[in-house]
């Protein structure tokens, strides 16, 4: 996890259960594809009390929420709502495959019919080098985070690849439903690019 101080990070090839939506993410759109994530997760973690656990199984903490954001044909903006793209994701443990989240998926479209089961899929990401921050406070607030990223990059001759098409990306470590916005915490991430006539690599984060 990063601290308030932008820093870099590579990082490496994962799985996730994803949904692609579009617009406000106060919509029932938005609510409906969370649900249909944290269906799916469930119904794999809690696989291991019936006879369809995965093989390699181990119990584990579903992680918190992702989301990629961007605008199609235009430089990403945080004001503009309504126009935004978005792809929700969860990541999923190593023993979690094809199989298993077919498996999964099936099985909560027979317990909740009402699902648009057809939306999520599973999928392999590999976002590489990036810079990232941790903002605290509410979603409002997070220009004045993202200002310190855009100054790191820019200082550290980087560029940012969401102008590339590259996504906007934010884990959300704090449930908007509890507790006061000015304590939630929420990872801002850009993916980056190295500057192609710079020779010296830019010095990793531990």
């Amino acid at each position: 996890m990063p601290k308030s101080a932008p820093m870099t990070i590579t990082v490496p090839l994962m799985n996730f259960i994803k949904v692609d939506g579009k617009g406000d993410p106060n919509s029932g759109e938005f609510q409906a594809a969370v649900s249909l994530l944290y269906g799916v997760a469930f119904t794999i973690k809690m696989s291991k009390m019936g006879k369809e656990q995965p093989e390699g199984y181990f119990d584990y903490v579903v992680p918190p929420l992702e989301g990629l954001w961007w605008i199609e044909g235009e430089n990403f903006s945080l004001e503009d709502r309504d126009i935004w793209c978005w792809t929700l994701m969860l990541r999923q443990p190593e023993f979690v495959d094809e199989k298993a989240f077919e498996w999964a998926r099936q099985s909560l479209a027979k317990k909740h019919p009402e699902y648009k089961i057809e939306l999520i899929r599973f999928e392999s990401f590999d976002e590489g080098l990036c810079v990232q921050v941790m903002h605290k406070g509410s979603y409002a607030a997070e220009p004045e985070t993202m200002a310190k990223i855009s100054a790191f990059i820019t200082e550290n001759n980087l560029i940012d690849a969401v102008s590339d098409g590259g996504k906007h990306h934010e884990i959300y470590l704090s449930d908007p439903r509890r507790g006061k916005p000015e304590n939630m915490r929420t990872v801002l991430r850009h993916p980056v690019l190295q500057h192609p006539v710079l020779r010296h690599p830019v010095l990793q984060h531990p």
